[in-house]
């Protein structure tokens, strides 16, 4: 079966009473909403609450739950929108930017192994491409920032990312096409330099 007609089945079902159909549910996409969470809010005790929040808030809203979007798009939506809330409710701005650069490069290397075959001129080279590439992801505009990030790290398709920022198809390619120059131009001298 298809994912997204797995998580329409799963959702059929919790309208119809059944709360083990919603544990499913929440066992396939805690991490990706604690994840995602994370961008926001540092404090790990935080996210795990707001994310038990967006769950929380995601049960009691199901039964209202056309399909119009994907069940992951929907849920992206209350887990923004709560981390959001959350920070407002604590009098805290939320961050300029989605990532981290420090941290998702510190994240890259703690969960990959490094290869024997690389020399540390390499590693060095590849650290600073690393911390270039989140750096420019940083700088983007925001609605640039979010598709490109929706799309790369995130998984979404087109589609889920159009239902998720609210806009159509055609302007979700424009966001990704020009935050992905933004990027090429800003590691392009790195680049360059390494050839």
């Amino acid at each position: 079966m298809v994912d997204s007609n797995v998580d329409q089945e799963l959702v059929r079902r919790v309208q119809k009473g059944d709360k083990r159909a919603f544990d499913a549910l929440v066992l396939k996409y805690q991490q990706r909403i604690i994840k995602l969470i994370s961008r926001y809010v540092r404090d790990q005790d935080e996210v795990l609450d707001i994310a038990q929040e967006t769950f929380i808030k995601a049960y009691r809203a199901l039964a209202n739950f056309r399909g119009d979007s994907a069940f992951y798009t929907w849920l992206y939506r209350i887990a923004i929108n709560t981390a959001k809330n959350h920070l407002v409710a604590q009098s805290r701005r939320p961050p300029d930017t989605d990532i981290d650069a420090a941290d998702a490069v510190q994240y890259d290397m703690d969960s990959s192994k490094l290869r024997e075959t690389d020399l540390p001129e390499q590693l060095v080279q590849r650290d600073k491409l690393e911390v270039a590439i989140y750096d420019a992801i940083a700088a983007l505009p925001e609605e640039l920032r979010t598709a490109i990030t929706l799309r790369e790290f995130e998984g979404m398709s087109y589609e889920e990312i159009a239902q998720a920022m609210e806009c159509p198809i055609g302007t979700v390619r424009s966001r990704i096409f020009r935050a992905r120059e933004a990027i090429e131009a800003k590691i392009k001298p790195l680049l360059e330099s390494e050839s």
